[in-house]
């Protein structure tokens, strides 16, 4: 019971992150790879430096055998923040296990034998929660970019296609159903909203897209970091795993996370000369360790490829929003499954930016089909009415209040 409550207290900090429950009123202002970075791979960061930084779950960080003078505990907290070595000609498994060697890498080393310094594992936990802050950080300033914009539009519209009835309904104690002039009132605030910022939404799909791209530079840019963390075995680290690994040859894991190391420890002697203390460390951590930088190998590459389509995908959207029927049947279909006319998203989008084309996708991905479809219908007689007004000298006299007045009439 103790240990199971330790685990349990360990992860409670993670409880606001992860919901099981469906919020009716959510609001979705990104994409499935946006949430790939700052919802499972912030995820994935901040537990795997939990784990490293908890004793209850792997034992003591670092245990160190050594000479009868010196305390074990001094010994094992000095090899700690120092660092450990082994030695390189002793890295030869096929030496271990024919008894000439005891432990990988450690073994006799003269003053001119290569060795490799392992100092890495202190950091650990630090930078794993580091790199969880930097995944975060896209999502954090697109959340603030955006501003609560499209929530404004579509709060309240999540059941407006139950509205049947003249009154509202209330279901539970945090969802109702609007009622019928709750719906169609909603529906022209957001008709409103979208032509009135008719070439406004730049600024939004931009931000939108740049963050997009931060997500893309900033995994990239972890791949290296995590690659120069560990002294540049990184980059091959996931085809070295991968790869089966011959009886006479050394694991690649085992030079990179050592599980026994050495440590010296210098201290005066009851005369005043240095004494020099050769200790044998058993790295626990590293079992850990090597797990947890296998998996991200394989999820860092997996999660820059996705998000390189991604990226793709949005030149794409850039490209053929304007131009294509098939693609806007298909692209809305997507965000909002049902049956509507592809051909009123076309006099919608048709003529007009990049910024209000994808403003208007997020509107379907957060309506209902219906509600969505009853929206393009009346956005695209608006934007007709519009364009014939353009043609017009009553047009050009006629102020923004007036115009909005003529559109509630309607």
């Amino acid at each position: 019971m103790p240990a199971a409550t330790t685990v349990f207290a360990a992860f409670s900090v993670l409880k606001d992150h992860v919901k099981f429950k469906v919020n009716q009123e959510s609001v979705s202002i990104d994409n499935l790879v946006f949430r790939l970075h700052y919802r499972v791979t912030f995820l994935l960061l901040l537990v795997a430096s939990i784990l490293v930084s908890s004793r209850q779950f792997i034992g003591e960080h670092i245990r160190c055998i050594a000479d009868a003078g010196v305390p074990s505990k001094v010994i094992e907290t000095f090899c700690f923040f120092t660092s450990t070595y082994t030695v390189v000609k002793h890295l030869n498994s096929t030496a271990v296990q024919q008894g000439e060697l005891p432990h990988l890498g450690v073994g006799p080393a003269g003053k001119d034998d290569p060795v490799i310094h392992h100092a890495y594992y202190q950091w650990v936990p630090f930078v794993l929660f580091f790199q969880a802050l930097l995944f975060y950080m896209p999502h954090y300033l697109w959340r603030r970019m955006e501003g609560g914009r499209l929530k404004m539009l579509v709060s309240g519209l999540h059941m407006a296609s139950l509205a049947l009835s003249e009154t509202e309904l209330k279901v539970s104690d945090n969802l109702k159903v609007p009622s019928r002039g709750e719906r169609d009132e909603k529906i022209q605030q957001i008709r409103i909203g979208f032509l009135n910022r008719l070439h406004l939404n730049r600024p939004w799909a931009y931000g939108l897209t740049f963050c997009e791209v931060m997500n893309f530079a900033n995994v990239i840019m972890q791949i290296y970091l995590t690659d120069w963390f560990l002294g540049g075995a990184f980059l091959g680290l996931g085809q070295s795993v991968a790869e089966p690994v011959p009886k006479d040859e050394t694991d690649p894991l085992d030079i990179v996370f050592p599980k026994v190391t050495k440590c010296i420890f210098h201290k005066f002697g009851p005369s005043g000369t240095i004494q020099k203390h050769d200790a044998l460390c058993v790295m626990a951590l590293n079992i850990v360790n090597e797990k947890i930088y296998t998996v991200l190998w394989f999820w860092f590459i997996v999660l820059a490829v996705v998000t390189g389509l991604g990226l793709l995908w949005r030149i794409l959207t850039m490209i053929l929003h304007a131009r294509s029927t098939s693609f806007n049947k298909l692209v809305f279909s997507m965000a909002c499954p049902g049956k509507f006319n592809p051909w009123n998203v076309l006099r919608v989008t048709h003529e007009y930016y990049f910024g209000d084309w994808l403003f208007l996708f997020y509107i379907a991905k957060n309506l209902d089909n219906y509600v969505f479809k009853e929206l393009l219908q009346q956005l695209a007689e608006d934007l007709d009415s519009r364009r014939q007004l353009q043609h017009s000298d009553r047009y050009k006299i006629l102020p923004l209040d007036v115009e909005e007045e003529m559109l509630k009439k309607r």
